[in-house]
């Protein structure tokens, strides 16, 4: 049924990436509907996250096959962290914060879960545990930029946003990550390829409620002041 390991992985998360599409979060960024302040969450929880999630590319890659593949893993690393550094800062002096904002902002509940997961799975796992951790952000993130980049948006914010995951680098190197993912899965066993599959769904599902926790601003149960006086 399933040609590739890419092809059985896409296969089962098909239900969630229709359901990113189809976000409130999303669909405002298209239509410009998307309150600022939402955006402004996202950016800045965004931001926290691509730190860690480049600090996962580059322990996988320690761990890849071949040189060129540990090449593919920095250049994935690097990117994040210049995606960081200068869109993330941009948009945030066009939305009048400061660089610093970013190191003030405490970690959702959904950014803490969801980078602990990935590197519980990097640094406990194979080399196939690992890559099926960090695939979903990276793949689901090139396939929403392809479709939000044919709607575009009416906000200039938005739209540059919307240019940065839709430009032919991070699709190509997309591209290289999937081709390694389908080398990948020739090895597995029945076993591995469970874990595999398994990983890039929970994974997969985090990447929907990254989306979930900015639209509705989540924040903790208890402000961290009211833990610390008692």
């Amino acid at each position: 049924m399933y040609s590739s390991l890419t092809s059985r992985l896409w296969g089962d998360i098909e239900d969630i990436f229709a359901a990113i599409l189809e976000h409130p979060f999303v669909l405002g960024l298209t239509d410009g509907s998307l309150p600022k302040e939402k955006f402004r969450y996202f950016i800045l929880q965004d931001a926290r996250y691509l730190h860690s999630y480049a600090r996962a590319l580059s322990l996988v890659g320690g761990r890849a096959p071949t040189p060129a593949d540990t090449a593919l893993f920095a250049g994935r690393a690097a990117r994040a962290v210049a995606v960081e550094r200068t869109l993330h800062e941009g948009l945030l002096r066009d939305m009048g914060l400061h660089e610093e904002a970013v190191g003030e902002t405490d970690l959702s509940p959904t950014t803490i879960a969801y980078t602990s997961y990935i590197l519980c799975k990097v640094h406990g796992g194979s080399f196939a545990d690992g890559l099926s951790a960090v695939l979903p952000c990276g793949w689901i993130y090139c396939e929403v930029g392809k479709a939000v980049s044919e709607r575009g948006s009416p906000d200039p914010l938005y739209q540059r946003w919307i240019d940065t995951y839709g430009d032919e680098e991070f699709k190509e190197a997309v591209k290289n990550m999937l081709a390694l993912t389908d080398r990948v899965g020739e090895t597995l066993g029945s076993e591995e390829l469970a874990r595999v599959r398994e990983h890039f769904i929970t994974a997969s599902r985090y990447e929907w409620m990254f989306w979930d926790a900015a639209w509705h601003e989540q924040r903790w149960p208890l402000p961290r002041a009211a833990l610390v006086s008692r």
